[in-house]
């Protein structure tokens, strides 16, 4: 027992004094739901590992296929429910990156939970409709919503005007809550005719895969843990059910569509700039805002040895950071289950994020 106690002892001096040596050098992204929180419940060892990254200055973002609400909402919620300090520039929500698309478009439809317009029109999109409001403006456009009266006029707005200029994009932020009106609406943008509502494309029989405007998911989760015993449905699965409609309506033809969050290349590379500008400010020390990355754009180099994330969803955390190059840390506290097939090999596969912290710091020796 004395022996194993010295031994624990020894380990934990070992990665105190790693970890002050390497600073700055390793850095870590960490999934939120199933990895930091289930639901809005801190998960035990979460803070502790974020606390000991922040003890030896390595750099870490959180980077979640979650959203729904703005960036410093988040972090504010989280540091508060952890008990530690967080900024908005070190969290990438599945939706941040829409952020760059606001020189490009100025009226969209923003589908998801009520808190998206909000959202979207603090990124700085011009004109933001939610579905809600398109049943609120014709309720018949949706026959089988199972949002109700009341809920529709607390939720919506009315919007002048609203079939009078076209949408230029769909952007899908969170899981949406009413899948029947949301489905039915996004299905009648992509055929329309240039975007108009109300109206219906004569579409050309060699492009049926290109929609009248341009549709983005903000992430493909299939499933993801919440507080019930089973995995949940998500986004992807959502994606699912629009390609599969949009394909049996267009004579078979595939939908044209953008997907990021994890675990696209995109999406991964707007997270390394991120990392690589948070690394900057901590060196430096200031409080100005980090510069937001461009889309699509891989960093030229990076100042990392080894980046590790510390993720629960092998199909999306781990086999996303794997094909970038990054290392894993699976952990046991979400959608992973011990014996789950699994995608690629994990770094590590560990039972929380204290404990995958701990492990990939000693490996850094």
């Amino acid at each position: 027992m004395f022996a194993a106690r010295r031994q624990t002892a020894y380990s934990f001096t070992r990665l105190l004094r790693y970890s002050r040596s390497l600073h700055s050098d390793i850095a870590f992204a960490f999934d939120i739901d199933g990895v930091l929180l289930r639901s809005k419940e801190p998960i035990p060892g979460a803070s502790e590992a974020l606390k000991l990254c922040q003890e030896h200055k390595i750099p870490f973002i959180l980077l979640t296929n979650g959203g729904g609400t703005l960036e410093n909402q988040r972090t504010a919620f989280m540091s508060d429910a952890l008990r530690l300090s967080l900024s908005p520039s070190q969290i990438i929500q599945s939706h941040t990156p829409f952020k760059t698309l606001v020189s490009k478009f100025k009226k969209v439809l923003a589908v998801g939970s009520p808190t998206v317009r909000d959202v979207a029109e603090t990124y700085g999109f011009e004109k933001v409709v939610h579905p809600m409001d398109i049943v609120r403006y014709e309720p018949s456009i949706a026959p089988f919503s199972g949002t109700t009266k009341d809920k529709l006029m607390e939720i919506s707005r009315e919007i002048p005007g609203l079939d009078k200029d076209p949408f230029e994009a769909i952007l899908v932020f969170n899981d949406p809550r009413d899948w029947g009106a949301d489905i039915q609406i996004i299905l009648d943008i992509l055929n329309s005719d240039s975007g108009m509502l109300n109206t219906m494309r004569q579409p050309n029989e060699s492009d049926l895969e290109k929609p009248s405007v341009p549709i983005y998911f903000s992430n493909n989760d299939l499933v993801w843990a919440n507080q019930y015993t089973l995995n949940r449905i998500g986004q992807g699965a959502f994606r699912t059910v629009i390609e599969t409609l949009y394909s049996e309506l267009n004579s078979g033809a595939r939908l044209q569509n953008t997907i990021i969050g994890k675990p696209t290349k995109v999406t991964y590379d707007f997270a390394h700039h991120i990392l690589i500008n948070w690394r900057e400010k901590l060196i430096k020390d200031t409080k100005e805002d980090i510069p937001l990355p461009s889309l699509g754009v891989a960093p030229e180099t990076s100042p990392f040895r080894k980046v590790f994330m510390v993720g629960d969803n092998p199909a999306s955390d781990i086999i996303g950071a794997h094909n970038y190059g990054w290392s894993t840390c699976l952990v046991r506290t979400g959608v992973y289950r011990d014996g789950d097939p699994l995608p690629c090999k994990p770094t590590m596969i560990c039972d929380d994020a204290l404990s995958a912290v701990r492990r990939a710091i000693e490996t850094c020796d």
